[in-house]
């Protein structure tokens, strides 16, 4: 059974901002509108997906002197790599996502605390893909983000459910289900994902999260299992 929980007064969640995520998916809507009018020629030339990723891509070489095409770019490609991506169905499937987790995220500590998260995850993601990947493309997404946010709600599942001594089975099968998506993506993709992206973005989420909101939920009054 349940117990009661210490200090679980007024929670983490200042108000307003809970538009944040809305406001992220149509700015990449957007960018992605823009390189799919580039494909088609309707816009500029069929050669702007290439350029605009150029600039705004996340290449780890430029981490290890490559010649910048600007003098900020290995500093913003940390950013602007997020809000690019590879295709339509990229960008839906990542948007979906952004919908779905962003409002669980909002939910528990607002607009402010979401882009905290969201941000911490970005550069944790490209500084992760910095260091660990040696690939000569560039990388591009918000997924490394989106492994912020779901490191987030697992970090508050794990803190919930440990302070109220609830089994953590649910929060580990989330983490082996998270790494098992990886390796088939892996798989289908012929190894062109950026897995080290999704890993840095989900520590440094989990690691924001706990630190935004290290307190746990008030406990069910009903009770519940233990052993769930």
């Amino acid at each position: 059974m349940s117990e009661p929980v210490p200090d679980s007064g007024p929670r983490f969640r200042p108000e307003g901002a809970e538009w944040l995520p809305a406001v992220l998916i149509v700015l990449c809507v957007i960018a992605e509108g823009v390189l799919l009018l580039g494909d088609t020629g309707l816009v500029a030339a069929t050669r702007l997906r290439t350029t605009i990723y150029e600039y705004g891509g996340f290449w780890p070489g430029l981490l290890r002197g490559w010649e910048p095409n600007y003098p900020w770019q290995p500093w913003t490609m940390f950013v602007t790599y997020g809000f690019l991506h590879g295709g339509l169905v990229h960008m839906v499937v990542n948007m979906i996502t952004l919908w779905s987790l962003g409002g669980a995220v909002t939910a528990r500590v607002g607009g402010r605390g979401f882009l905290a998260i969201y941000l911490a995850a970005l550069l944790g993601g490209a500084g992760f893909y910095g260091l660990l990947s040696s690939s000569l493309q560039p990388m591009v997404g918000a997924s490394g983000a989106l492994f912020g946010l779901a490191g987030g709600l697992l970090a508050w599942a794990y803190i919930d459910r440990f302070s109220q001594r609830m089994g953590l089975w649910p929060v580990a099968r989330m983490v082996g289900v998270l790494i098992a998506l990886n390796v088939v993506m892996w798989w289908a993709l012929d190894g062109q994902l950026a897995w080290e992206t999704h890993l840095g973005g989900f520590v440094a989420g989990w690691i924001m999260a706990s630190l935004i909101d290290p307190r746990p939920m008030p406990p069910d009054p009903e009770g519940s299992d233990p052993g769930e």
